[in-house]
C-alpha cells in the first residue's frame, strides 16, 4: 500500500468516526466539552485561570461551607498548584439550560503528595449560550478505584411544558423540596428504608473518604454497613425549566457505627417514567 492510499485510509475513517461520536454524545456533547476544555486549562494555565473561566457572580462553590464562587477565586485563595479532573458522568436537560458532569479528581501542592477524590458540577447556560457553572463540590478518599467508563443521560425529543410566571416556575421548585424534605424525615427514621424509596435504580453515593458507590443495591449494602444514621436540613433546591432535573442541598449530620460527621449534601434529582422524583446522585461531604 502507497504513503497516499494508507494517508486517505487515515483521513476516511478520521472524518467518520466524527459523525459516530456526536451522534453517541448528542446534546450531552457540548457539556462534555465546557468540562473538559476547563480541565485542560487547569493543566496548561493552572486551577485557578480554569475554574475562573467557568463561573460568575451566581456560581457556588462548596469550600466546603457554600461560598460565591467568584468572590472566592478572586481573593486569590490558597487552592492547589495542580488539579486535575475528568468527567465520567454527564446529564442535560431537554431544556438545554440545565446539566450535571461529575467524575474523579486529583489534586497536589508543591512538595506535599497527590491527594484523590470525586468533583459534582451543576451547569447552567447563561445569557450568552456559554456553560457556567452553578454549584460544585467534592469529596475527598485515598483514591486507587478503576477509572468508570463515561456513563450519560442524553435528553429525548419529547416536548415539555414551557411555564413563563415566576409563580409556576416557583411552585415546581417548591415540589423538589418537599420530596427533598420527605426523604431527610424518614432518614432521620431508617436510611435504609429512605434510600430504598427514593434512590433510582443506577444512583450513584459519594461519601467522605470512599469511592463512588454505583448502583441503589450497593448503596443500600453500604448504608446497613455501616449502620448509618442521617438528620438531613433541606436549604435551597432549583430545577431545570423543563422540570425532569433538579437539584436540592443542606445540611447533614451523618452518624455511622464507627463516628458522626457534620457534612453538607447535594442530590440530583430525576422525575422517573413513573412520575416520581428519584435521587440519582447524593453527595455527602464534611463541613
Amino acid at each position: 500500500m502507497t504513503a497516499r492510499i494508507r494517508i486517505s485510509f487515515s483521513i476516511f475513517f478520521l472524518v467518520t468516526s466524527i459523525p459516530v461520536f456526536a451522534q453517541v454524545l448528542g446534546k450531552v456533547g457540548s457539556l462534555l466539552s465546557a468540562d473538559r476544555t476547563a480541565a485542560r486549562l487547569s493543566v496548561t494555565e493552572g486551577p485557578h485561570a480554569a475554574l475562573l473561566s467557568v463561573v460568575d457572580k451566581n456560581t457556588t462553590f462548596f469550600t466546603p461551607s457554600p461560598v460565591n464562587a467568584l468572590d472566592y477565586l478572586n481573593e486569590r485563595p490558597n487552592i492547589p498548584d495542580v488539579l486535575t479532573w475528568k468527567p465520567t458522568y454527564a446529564a442535560v436537560a431537554k431544556s438545554m439550560e440545565w446539566g450535571i458532569t461529575a467524575g474523579p479528581l486529583s489534586f497536589q501542592r508543591v512538595g506535599a503528595i497527590k491527594r484523590y477524590g470525586e468533583y459534582l458540577a451543576v451547569w447552567r447556560r447563561d445569557r450568552k449560550g456559554n456553560w457556567k457553572i452553578d454549584l460544585r463540590a467534592q469529596i475527598e478518599h485515598k483514591g486507587g478505584n478503576e477509572e468508570p467508563e463515561l456513563h450519560y443521560i442524553e435528553p429525548d425529543d419529547k416536548d415539555y411544558t414551557k411555564f413563563r410566571t415566576k409563580e409556576r416556575i416557583q411552585q415546581r421548585k417548591e415540589i423538589v423540596v418537599s420530596n427533598d424534605q420527605l426523604l431527610s424525615a424518614v432518614l432521620k427514621s431508617d436510611a435504609s428504608i429512605a434510600y430504598g424509596e427514593f434512590l433510582a435504580d443506577d444512583a450513584r453515593f459519594y461519601f467522605p473518604w470512599k469511592t463512588p458507590i454505583i448502583g441503589k443495591k450497593a448503596i443500600l449494602e453500604f448504608v446497613k454497613k455501616q449502620d448509618m444514621a442521617i438528620q438531613a436540613e433541606s436549604l435551597v433546591a432549583n430545577r431545570s425549566y423543563s422540570g425532569e432535573l433538579a437539584y436540592s442541598y443542606g445540611e447533614a449530620t451523618v452518624a455511622t457505627a464507627a463516628e458522626t460527621l457534620k457534612c453538607n449534601y447535594v442530590r440530583i434529582w430525576q422525575l422517573q417514567p413513573d412520575f416520581q422524583w428519584r435521587v440519582i446522585i447524593e453527595m455527602l461531604f464534611e463541613r
